[in-house]
């Protein structure tokens, strides 16, 4: 059986508790050596064959998995952050399918989700912003044509824009193409969110490239962007007092 399974945004503790599990009884592991924290790699248990998947191509890694799978030893793929975003676990589960391995996917802690805790902020606040964008700039891989970051923007929801942080300028430019964002709106840059060495820098969308370069901050690192990063919202009616839900009356 192959197990995908999420690592979390860094902190080793932010694993899940199956995940560690499965870490713990795997007999081989494939991690993404550029992002997965190597202190999880001590939950494997001794005789547990480790494997960099940074510098492997998609067939050796589906050949180590084949390779595990005749031993009759689980592997676990270990993905940064959930598997099921920026993962490329569909290319991975369709060849499984077409070998006839089986496998399953253990969700994970995304580092959008880290970044907003390091931040202390929420993304969907009442009378700001009811939805959040994930999405990337276009760089080497392109982006469906839909999906073009200005066309994204022109929402002006909140946005957690991954895989940028070397193309700064130019996604501040798009953004602000958009029409819904103006140059003061606020933005951060989260570097290892959840990590020892994390960073986190706030700023304005027109001030991103200009903090990021004088903060060191050139990859590994979230742009978020939107008015749910400060300023007036309003309270949310859940918790209000006038207002009925299934378990409480409103009261008058």
């Amino acid at each position: 059986m192959i197990h995908f399974v999420g690592a979390g945004c860094g902190a080793p503790d932010l694993i899940t508790l199956r995940g560690a599990r499965l870490l713990e009884t795997a007999g081989a592991v494939i991690y993404a050596g550029s992002l997965v924290n190597p202190e999880l790699l001590s939950l494997a248990g001794p005789g547990c064959e480790i494997f960099n998947s940074a510098k492997m191509t998609l067939e050796q890694v589906l050949e180590e998995m084949e390779r595990a799978e005749s031993r009759g030893v689980d592997t676990v793929r270990l993905h940064t952050g959930d598997p099921s975003l920026y993962g490329a676990i569909r290319e991975q589960m369709d060849a499984l399918e077409r070998m006839g391995i089986p496998y399953d996917i253990t969700p994970g802690v995304s580092s959008f989700c880290g970044a907003a805790a390091a931040l202390g902020a929420e993304y969907t606040l009442p009378g700001v912003s009811q939805s959040l964008i994930i999405t990337r700039m276009e760089g080497r891989t392109p982006v469906p044509e839909g999906e073009s970051m200005r066309g994204l923007a022109s929402h002006g929801a909140s946005m957690a824009v991954f895989l940028s942080a070397g193309l700064l300028e130019p996604l501040s430019r798009e953004l602000l193409a958009g029409g819904a964002y103006g140059p003061d709106t606020p933005a951060a840059l989260v570097y290892k969110a959840s990590w020892p060495d994390e960073k986190v820098v706030r700023c304005t969308l027109s001030t991103l490239a200009e903090s990021a370069e004088k903060h060191g901050i050139f990859k590994t690192a979230l742009v978020l962007v939107g008015g749910f990063l400060e300023g007036e919202y309003r309270r949310s009616c859940l918790y209000d007092p006038g207002f009925s839900t299934g378990y409480r009356e409103a009261s008058r």
